[in-house]
């Protein structure tokens, strides 16, 4: 089969460029790659064929410029671009700038990015299309007596959320009347300087659900499928730190009434392309819509593993105007997956940035066992970007066997020279709570006996609340294993049982 395009310029950076360039490679596209002042050794950047300078390091003068990416599309002579996540990848301005200047986009219309940028107008579109929505507010709240009257009607605690924008930003959980005004004006302020729209909703809040997100694919040709689910309740102040296919929670039945809400929202929008439906889950089976993420998510490598289905290659080809041949009646989940975020961060020292040189890595391998990653031994994490460097995302035939699995390659993997998260992660999939599937979305706060820590007042107390419970594991949780080479891998496994 001829390759649908010839040339694809990749706007991003880091382990998800070079999982783009690595899907055009396999069928035969060239990929071209762009690159900020800071990265010019990057890795995505050493593996494309072809890369661009884009300028400063700030994100707001390179990465985030769509001029300055426009023009190194012209300047490679691209017939199309992939956004991968994050940056420009939900911004329906570049999207129309790329339908103006004759390139194709690798995602959505803009239009239906538009409607899911708003989550106010997302519901009211769900609502119609019979797709069950968290109870909250009707529309925006203006002042702190619309959230009273609001909040008399769900009953306490509610989550003030900020109409635009995600990531865990423009977000307070309010438990009594007199947190309502301060915590208002924090989400309105942070609202209005992320995202430009300081507009906030209310929503019901439930202190133990369950986050599941179902990934659709939708084609130019009236198909659209639903790939599963994927668990994804383990997060840190509202970002996902480990995500999981299929969740432990859904059995067949339920997982086909989410499975096909989740497809009815994306008909609903006219979406097409990679999307995500995000939904909150209780313990019974209830479900209600949270949001669509209109994007390749960081997670979507679980669905991949459990599915076989290649998603960047499915939206090249999607792009592209072709059928990718997908049939909601062929699609099958086989095993299971569970996927880590690492990221270059110190769990002990309130979870801080800790960019720097890496100056040794080894990175665990065997049978299901996958990693993405942007970085190489000797590489310099700059401190203008997010610090996730890799992911480890294993398969096993059961849940059991992924977790087992999971255990092995987190104790093979060694990261010299910096903090990074691996500690505690092997934290996490040691607590039994996690091995039996009892998972919710304040899983960290409470894990091994940590109190719930005080709700954030910007993003960096994000970083430092989780400490309060990992501080308080530390007593009982298993040394990191010495990092002197592969024959010391799994020997803090045989040790614990010896003790």
């Amino acid at each position: 089969m001829a390759p649908p395009f010839r040339k694809i310029l990749i706007a991003n950076r880091g382990e998800i460029a070079v999982r783009v360039a690595r899907a055009c490679r396999e069928m035969g596209i060239a990929a071209a790659a762009v690159f900020s002042e800071a990265d010019r050794d990057s890795l995505h950047v050493r593996y494309a064929d072809e890369a661009y300078p884009i300028g400063p390091a700030a994100p707001a003068e390179s990465y985030l410029s769509i001029e300055r990416v426009m023009d190194a599309a012209r300047r490679a002579g691209a017939e199309a671009i992939h956004p991968g996540y994050g940056f420009l990848s939900e911004n329906p301005r570049f999207a129309e700038a790329c339908e103006n200047a004759g390139v194709i986009f690798i995602g959505p219309p803009a239009a239906a990015m538009r409607l899911m940028g708003n989550k106010v107008e997302a519901r009211r579109q769900m609502k119609a299309a019979g797709v069950p929505i968290t109870p909250g507010s009707d529309g925006p709240v203006a002042s702190a007596g619309d959230v009273e009257k609001a909040a008399s009607a769900l009953g306490y605690p509610i989550l003030i959320k900020a109409a635009a924008g995600g990531g865990g930003r423009g977000m307070r959980v309010v438990r009594a009347r007199k947190e309502i005004d301060s915590a208002l004006a924090a989400c309105r302020s942070e609202a209005g300087s992320a995202f430009g729209d300081p507009s906030v909703y209310v929503e019901r809040y439930w202190d133990r659900v369950r986050h599941i997100e179902v990934q659709v694919l939708a084609d130019a040709c009236g198909h659209t499928v639903h790939l599963g689910e994927r668990e994804c309740s383990i997060q840190r102040r509202h970002q996902k730190l480990i995500e999981e296919s299929p969740s432990p929670l859904l059995d067949e039945a339920a997982r086909e009434r989410l499975g096909a809400a989740a497809v009815r929202a994306c008909e609903a929008i006219g979406y097409r392309s990679a999307g995500t439906v995000e939904f909150l889950a209780d313990a019974q089976g209830g479900f209600w819509f949270m949001e669509v993420n209109a994007r390749l998510q960081v997670e979507h490598p679980v669905t991949e593993m459990v599915t076989g289905i290649d998603l960047v290659r499915a939206q090249i080809r999607i792009a592209a105007g072709e059928d990718p041949g997908l049939r909601q009646e062929g699609i099958r989940m086989r095993g299971a997956a569970i996927e880590c975020r690492l990221c270059s961060e110190d769990p002990d020292n309130d979870f801080l940035p800790s960019p720097g040189r890496i100056d040794r890595l080894r990175v665990p391998g065997g049978p299901g066992v996958r990693d993405d990653s942007g970085v190489y031994e000797g590489y310099v994490m700059p401190p203008y970007y997010d610090s996730l460097f890799s992911k480890l995302i294993v398969w096993g035939a059961d849940r059991r066997e992924a977790i087992e699995r999971m255990r092995r390659c987190l104790d093979e993997y060694v990261v010299e020279g910096i903090p990074t998260t691996l500690p505690f992660h092997r934290r996490v999939i040691d607590d039994p709570r996690f091995v039996s599937g009892d998972l919710h979305t304040r899983f960290i706060e409470e894990m091994k006996g940590g109190a719930p820590a005080p709700e954030p007042s910007g993003p960096m107390e994000d970083l430092a609340a989780i400490a309060v419970a990992l501080d308080r594991s530390a007593a009982v949780a298993p040394p990191r294993p010495p990092a002197e080479g592969w024959k010391h891998a799994g020997r803090r496994r045989q040790l614990e049982k010896r003790t």
